[in-house]
């Protein structure tokens, strides 16, 4: 389950193929290889360990050296880019659609810990309340996807044992998971589980409904991963990531990242929609894909 990217070729507006959507829709999950180039991801590394110095000085690091921070795309110029990798930004759009914004974002840095078990039970989906409050009444049928999240792997995740993000491929069609009996102690993976291993420089981006757990890193690699997620305007951020809009950073934005972070010129434009309940043409992801052509009306998040 694989995309590979070239970063040279792609401007991030590459429409998705059918063979591309098909994969997403059933697996819940592709890898991009590739998806950085090396002195990007070199760039970002040092960004992160700029920012991992700065937590750990100020003590909002873990007694293991674990730091765990949310909404840090405000905190180096070279985090902001990410919103729209152009080896990555067509499987966002072509799987979510124009009317989307950043709700959640995440650096974690996770040191060696030789001797830490495996979690009790860290089986989860994304969402939170989205598990819960659109509930179907018919449980067969699986919950809405609402969002998905992009994991850029920064550290040599190649071989398991390294921490890495553990996935069932498939299982974003269930609602449930079968779960041990006694889920106070390690148990082991469900059937079907996989760590998405991967070189510096891949991306990998899944549905947020695929069933996903942490893993151990027993390793003596530091994980480095950088995640970002992209929901619907009109669903609430996640995280508070205050933005200075006289910054720098700020003004060093394109229209479409604006939008990404928040941007909008009413409440209407965040449903996709003027005062006279038309589409808003003018939302700028929707505007930059019109202009390309890429508007589908076979696809209904691209319509």
């Amino acid at each position: 389950m694989q995309s590979n990217g070239n970063l040279a070729t792609l401007n991030g507006y590459e429409p998705l193929t059918a063979e591309q959507r098909t994969e997403f829709l059933e697996h819940g999950f592709v890898m991009v290889r590739n998806a950085l180039s090396e002195s990007h991801r070199e760039r970002l590394e040092a960004a992160v360990d700029r920012v991992y110095a700065e937590e750990r000085a100020a003590g909002r690091v873990k007694d293991n050296g674990a730091l765990h921070l949310l909404g840090f795309l405000t905190r180096d110029e070279e985090f902001a880019d990410l919103l729209t990798v152009p080896t990555v930004f067509p499987h966002v759009w072509g799987m979510a659609g124009w009317n989307i914004h950043t709700h959640h974002n995440h650096l974690d840095v996770t040191p060696p810990v030789p001797d830490e078990e495996p979690p009790n039970w860290g089986w989860h989906q994304d969402g939170y309340r989205q598990n819960s409050d659109p509930e179907t009444m018919d449980p067969t049928q699986p919950r809405p996807m609402f969002s998905l999240k992009v994991g850029y792997v920064l550290s040599d995740l190649s071989r398991t044992g390294r921490g890495a993000t553990m996935v069932i491929p498939g299982s974003h069609l269930n609602n449930t998971l079968e779960r041990p009996a006694d889920t106070s102690k390690p148990q082991p993976p469900p059937r079907g589980a996989m760590e998405v291993t991967a070189n510096p420089g891949d991306a990998f981006i899944f549905d947020r409904r695929l069933w996903h757990s942490r893993s151990v890193n027993t390793s003596v690699v530091t994980r480095k991963i950088l995640f970002v997620g992209y929901t619907y305007r009109w669903i609430r951020p996640l995280d508070h990531m205050p933005i200075d809009r006289t910054s720098d950073w700020w003004n060093n934005r394109t229209p479409v990242q604006k939008q990404l972070l928040g941007d909008s010129p009413d409440a209407f434009n965040y449903w996709g929609v003027k005062a006279d309940g038309y589409v808003d043409e003018e939302i700028p992801l929707r505007r930059e894909l019109r202009e390309r052509g890429l508007l589908d009306r076979s696809v209904p998040w691209l319509r």
